[in-house]
C-alpha cells in the first residue's frame, strides 16, 4: 500500500472493498511507533497525528546512527526529512537511499535534505510568505521553506530587505497580501519582524538568527527585540527555522481549509 495514505482514504477503500480489513490493520499499526535497533523510536503517525511530518535532526548524532534512523524511516514512512545536515554526511545518505529506490535532494543553503519515495503532500491551498532582513538569514529562511512546502503550503520567499534599506520591504508587502501567515527571519537587532508587523493584517512569525556580534550577539539581541516588540507577533528560538515554517505552514492549511 502506498505510503502517507491518509486514515480517511484507508477506511474508505475498506468500506468500497478495494482493501482487506487485514491490510488496513496492517498499515494502522505501521502509523505508531518503529523502533531502529535500540538507538530510536520512529513516530511513523505524527503527520496523521499533528499535521506536521516527523522530522531528524542530524545536528549532534553519530553519523552512523543518523543514517540508520533516516533509512528506516524512509522505508516505512515514504518520504523523510532531515535538518542541520551536513553536506558530506548528506552524500553518504543520498547513496543509501539510492540503494532502495529512494531519491535524496539536498539543499545546501538550508542544510536540509528530503529522502523522498513517494509523493509530496497534496496541496492544501495554504500559502505561506517568508522574508529575511539579510543575505545570512537564508539558511534558516530555506530550512523553514522546505518545511512549509512539505506541509503542502505554496511559498513565496524574498531575501535580503531588511530595515538598513526599509525602501526595499514594501514591494515585497504588497505581494505577499495573499498569504495567510509570514515568516520573518533577521539577525543583529532583529528589527524586520515587529515592523512587518506593523504593517500586515496577517500572523508573524520572527526568527531570530544567531547573526551579530559583541555584546548579546549570535541572535541574543535579536530574540530579546522581537520578545519586547510592541507589535503583535509570535516569536521562535533563535534558528528555529523548522518550528517557524512548520507553525506558519498549520495557519495558513487551517485558513485555507475553511475557506475552501
Amino acid at each position: 500500500m502506498e505510503p502517507h495514505r491518509s486514515l480517511r482514504d484507508l477506511l474508505e477503500l475498506v468500506r468500497t472493498g478495494d482493501t482487506s480489513t487485514e491490510e488496513a490493520e496492517r498499515e494502522i499499526r505501521s502509523l505508531g511507533a518503529g523502533h531502529v535497533g535500540s538507538i530510536a523510536t520512529l513516530d511513523l503517525g505524527r503527520t496523521e497525528r499533528c499535521g506536521i511530518p516527523e522530522v531528524i535532526l542530524a545536528e549532534g548524532k553519530d553519523p552512523a546512527h543518523l543514517c540508520l534512523i533516516a533509512e528506516e524511516y524512509a522505508k516505512r514512512a515514504g518520504r523523510c526529512v532531515i535538518t542541520r545536515l551536513d553536506k558530506d554526511t548528506a552524500v553518504i545518505l543520498q547513496d543509501i537511499a539510492a540503494g532502495f529506490g529512494i531519491t535524496g535532494e539536498y539543499n545546501a543553503n538550508g542544510r536540509v535534505m528530503v529522502l523522498a519515495g513517494s509523493p509530496q503532500r497534496e496541496q492544501t491551498g495554504g500559502i505561506i510568505g517568508i522574508i529575511t532582513a539579510g543575505t545570512s538569514d537564508i539558511r534558516v529562511a530555506e530550512e523553514a521553506r522546505i518545511i512549509a512546502e512539505e506541509m503542502g503550503c505554496q511559498v513565496k520567499t524574498s531575501y535580503d530587505v531588511g530595515v538598513a534599506g526599509i525602501h526595499r520591504l514594501f514591494p515585497v508587502l504588497k505581494e505577499m497580501g495573499d498569504c495567510h501567515a509570514l515568516v520573518v527571519a533577521a539577525g543583529r537587532e532583529g528589527t524586520l519582524p515587529a515592523v512587518v508587523a506593523g504593517l500586515m493584517d496577517r500572523p508573524v512569525i520572527g526568527v531570530p538568527v544567531s547573526t551579530g556580534y559583541g555584546f548579546m550577539g549570535n541572535g541574543e539581541a535579536a530574540l530579546a527585540s522581537m520578545l519586547q516588540s510592541c507589535s503583535v507577533l509570535t516569536v521562535v528560538n533563535i534558528d528555529a527555522g523548522f518550528v517557524a515554517g512548520a507553525f506558519a505552514a498549520r495557519i495558513a492549511v487551517l485558513v485555507a481549509g475553511e475557506k475552501s
